[in-house]
């Protein structure tokens, strides 16, 4: 390590006074002036990883559903998955270390990870449209380039797409090709295979849906996608970035928030619409029905989908495959009742964070799992995936092939390293096609419990402490048994409160039959976390 050049470039990358922050599971996020820094490290810490573990990482400058003016970074470990947890804690290290101790941290990083100088590194960098993100990533090169990293830089990508290319680079090449033709290649093919099995005379022929791209990199992308399809696929792209700022008044979170369609698109009844966030790894459905009311398909309902969808396929290949579908506390009760008790597909949940989530698929054979807010994916063992295509090149029965097939285009066409809004919409649109559903009928499979999420200010978010994936609280004391006393006043109800991962604030989520009994619920629970632990300002307001 040439320490003359990592204090000269240091200084031209100088960490503002006071400031610490935190790599979450969304890595580093903050305004965007304030992270020069931060790239400059991560960059550093890019290179250390891809010679701990001998493979190409990746570096990906995004704030995904932030406002325009924040930014943030995340690292992708090899095989497209998020940054080992041990490496959090370093990238936290490196990125709050004072100047002059830079050169003593980066020692103790090689130390404690066993980093073998003298291995080389190579790093994939990609970065949203935001106006700040491409500065930003000259940053990130800049670290790279003083621990004598190699780099290649796809510019303007999705984060799913920054994903996929790293996985492909580990695989070389088993997963696909690690260029952005490759993912347009490998997805498109996949998705009109399975569109050809849609018969002529059924379906809608052509098929139009109106896209939200919450005015960032999945419009550029899309765009570029658009000549791979044949024109069977009608996409109507909608804040396109050309007009409006990023995020502002559209994109999945706001829809999923405020329960409401984005600006800039026009809904017509029944008309099927989704919406991406501004780094495209979420994706939310929804339609206005014939009386103008508007309609919310979250993550939930898209699991519950192509776990139908899937376990149909499974049902018919024959094989003993098993298959799970993984969520979070604040996953839908009827959507956890109709898997369960309808599909008999098991449900287990998992802290909140898509690294609980995808750790925990990765038991099974096939592992679904989506967050409420439109953030999944589906992933496959290794031995599931080689004997659904073996079957589908060698096995006699008819039926059995053709089901296999499909399968095996739906494994191309899912992006299994990590939620993707392009794939994830290619893989709906696929089976509504497939099973010739309407955007209402797809609703229709079970009706939401009404819910309500609120929070709660506090001196210090620490004194809750959760259990059972967060549903129920173990300090402090007392809290628990009141929230049980409380849910047992109203019907099909549930509530739990967890510390938020980010600031002083409690999160609470109530669910009940009817939304007033839901409201009463959030708001009751909230008076109690107000008082017994530690509330902040005046009380909870109904």
């Amino acid at each position: 390590m040439d320490s003359e050049a990592l204090k000269k470039y240091s200084a031209l990358h100088p960490k503002p006074a006071g400031l610490t922050l935190q790599y979450g599971t969304a890595g580093f996020r903050s305004k965007a002036e304030q992270l020069d820094h931060v790239m400059f490290r991560m960059g550093l810490l890019a290179v250390l990883r891809s010679k701990a573990v001998a493979s190409t990482i990746g570096v990906m400058v995004t704030a995904s559903h932030n406002p325009e003016e924040d930014n943030g970074v995340k690292l992708v470990d090899p095989l497209g998955e998020m940054l080992h947890p041990s490496w959090e804690e370093y990238a936290t290290q490196l990125a709050n270390a004072e100047e002059q101790e830079l050169q003593k941290v980066i020692t103790e990083i090689c130390q404690k990870a066993a980093v073998n100088q003298h291995k080389d590194a190579l790093i994939f960098i990609g970065r949203d449209t935001r106006p700040s993100s491409e500065k930003l990533s000259q940053s990130v090169v800049d670290g790279i380039s003083v621990l004598g990293g190699q780099y290649h830089d796809y510019g303007l990508v999705t984060t799913p797409q920054l994903h996929y290319m790293v996985c492909c680079q580990n695989t070389q090449g088993q997963y696909g090709k690690a260029t952005l033709e490759g993912y347009y290649e490998k997805l498109s093919k996949a998705f009109m295979e399975l569109i050809k099995q849609v018969n002529a005379g059924c379906g809608e022929g052509q098929r139009h849906l109106k896209i939200d791209c919450a005015n960032g990199i999945g419009a550029l992308k899309l765009s570029e996608m658009k000549p791979y399809f044949a024109k069977e696929v009608q996409i109507h792209l909608y804040n396109d970035g050309t007009k409006e700022k990023l995020n502002h008044l559209c994109g999945a979170d706001f829809v999923k928030v405020h329960q409401k369609p984005p600006a800039g698109l026009d809904m017509k009844p029944n008309e099927r619409c989704c919406s991406f966030d501004g780094d495209a790894d979420r994706i939310v459905y929804y339609y206005k029905d014939a009386t103008g009311h508007f309609h919310l398909i979250d993550g939930d309902k898209i699991a519950t989908l192509i776990s139908i969808f899937l376990k149909e396929l499974l049902a018919k290949v024959g094989q003993t495959l098993r298959m799970a579908v993984v969520q979070t506390a604040y996953a839908n009760g009827s959507s956890t009742r109709y898997l369960e008790e309808t599909l008999k597909v098991p449900v287990h949940c998992v802290k909140t964070g898509v690294k609980h989530l995808h750790h925990k698929a990765q038991e099974f054979d096939v592992g679904v799992y989506f967050e409420a807010n439109g953030h999944g994916t589906v992933l496959f063992s290794k031995a599931a995936e080689n004997k659904v295509r073996q079957l589908a090149k060698e096995e006699k029965d008819d039926e059995k092939r053709k089901a296999a097939k499909v399968l095996e285009n739906m494994i191309d066409l899912i992006n299994q390293t990590v939620g993707d809004a392009v794939s994830d919409m290619l893989v709906i649109e696929a089976i509504l096609a497939l099973k010739g559903l309407t955007v209402e009928q797809w609703d229709a499979i079970y009706t939401d419990l009404p819910n309500r999420l609120l929070k709660v200010q506090v001196a210090d978010r620490r004194v809750i402490d959760t259990t059972d994936a967060e549903r129920r609280a173990v300090t402090p004391s007392g809290l628990q048994e009141k929230i049980d006393a409380l849910v047992k006043k109203y019907r099909l109800s549930r509530a739990f409160v967890r510390p938020s991962g980010t600031e002083d604030v409690v999160r609470i989520y109530a669910e009940a039959d009817t939304q007033e009994n839901a409201d009463a619920l959030a708001h009751e629970v909230s008076l109690a976390v107000y008082h017994l632990a530690g509330g902040k300002g005046a009380p909870p307001q109904p």
